[in-house]
């Protein structure tokens, strides 16, 4: 089922003494990006989260968090050696700079070390943190599930609009070529007017060079393909919406063709009544291409 890239789901667990709460969710992206927040003392866990959406998502920026607390007594406040020293590396640096600029800060002191997030880890006295990981890659699996049905519904509300643009634009298309049909004769008297003008007023001109240029300017005033394309772009899209798998970028490659090609009709309209249907085209695409942004 066709996917949206925007996504989320959100759940609870508890096991081992201790319980959490998931948050997972997606939004746009060119690629695959994948953020995961999880506490650094469960190996391995954001490895195996990453994983697990790897296999199931094509594109997208996903952002996974992870809350995790102790339910028992056992639980005890670990100094994170690692960050405490780029926290003190970090506040050097600042006071350095202030110095600097002539400014003076108040001075820290450990309560307030303390209370930086990262510097203190909650650990876990008993339970082996590979049993927490098992259970939390267990409990990730369900919530991948609702996360991707939240996708595949967005997907299908998507393609319902993308359905429904790609009618307006084939009906847009077929008034283009009703109008284009409708003004040829006009065109061909306009011709024949400015032609008899020109041998009217001089009276060596080439005949023939004449004609010759005449069926240029036609030739450059004709529509005919660029309504072709635009239909054929339309069953290109239907199609794409109809497969399997990420169509994403393939179809906003296709939304650059449906692009140029109205804005050729409308360089090449020549009418008011062309003109206008043109601009509405590029009305639609613009309104389609926006969409199309949200596609897997």
């Amino acid at each position: 089922m066709r996917q949206s890239m925007t996504g989320f789901a959100s759940g609870q667990g508890d096991a081992l003494g201790l319980s959490w709460s998931w948050d997972l969710r997606s939004v746009n992206a060119r690629g695959l990006d994948i953020r995961v927040r999880v506490p650094d003392w469960v190996d391995g866990l954001e490895q195996a989260l990453r994983t697990q959406i790897t296999k199931r998502i094509a594109r997208g920026s996903v952002t996974v968090s992870l809350r995790l607390h102790s339910n028992g007594t056992d639980a005890v406040q670990e100094l994170n050696e690692a960050q405490l020293d780029r926290v003190l590396t970090s506040m050097l640096r600042i006071e350095a700079e202030a110095m600097a600029r002539g400014l003076s800060l108040t001075a820290s002191s450990a309560a307030d070390l303390i209370t930086v997030r990262g510097v203190m880890d909650t650990a876990h006295q008993q339970t082996d943190p590979a049993e927490i990981r098992a259970a939390l890659v267990a409990d990730f699996d369900p919530l991948l599930d609702s996360f991707i049905a939240s996708r595949e519904a967005e997907g299908a509300a998507l393609v319902d609009v993308l359905g429904g643009q790609l009618d307006r634009i084939s009906a847009l298309v077929a008034d283009a070529d009703t109008v284009a049909d409708a003004r040829k004769d006009e065109q061909a008297e306009r011709m024949r007017a400015a032609m008899a003008r020109v041998m009217d007023n001089q009276d060596s001109v080439d005949e023939q060079r004449v004609a010759q240029e005449l069926a240029l300017i036609a030739v450059k005033a004709d529509v005919t393909e660029e309504i072709d394309r635009l239909r054929t772009h339309v069953e290109a899209a239907r199609a794409l919406l109809r497969e399997k798998g990420a169509v994403g970028r393939k179809l906003d490659f296709l939304m650059q063709e449906f692009n140029r090609e109205a804005n050729t009709l409308c360089s090449k309209a020549q009418s008011a009544p062309l003109t206008a249907v043109g601009l509405e085209l590029k009305t639609v695409i613009e309104q389609m291409r926006e969409q199309v942004q949200n596609v897997e």
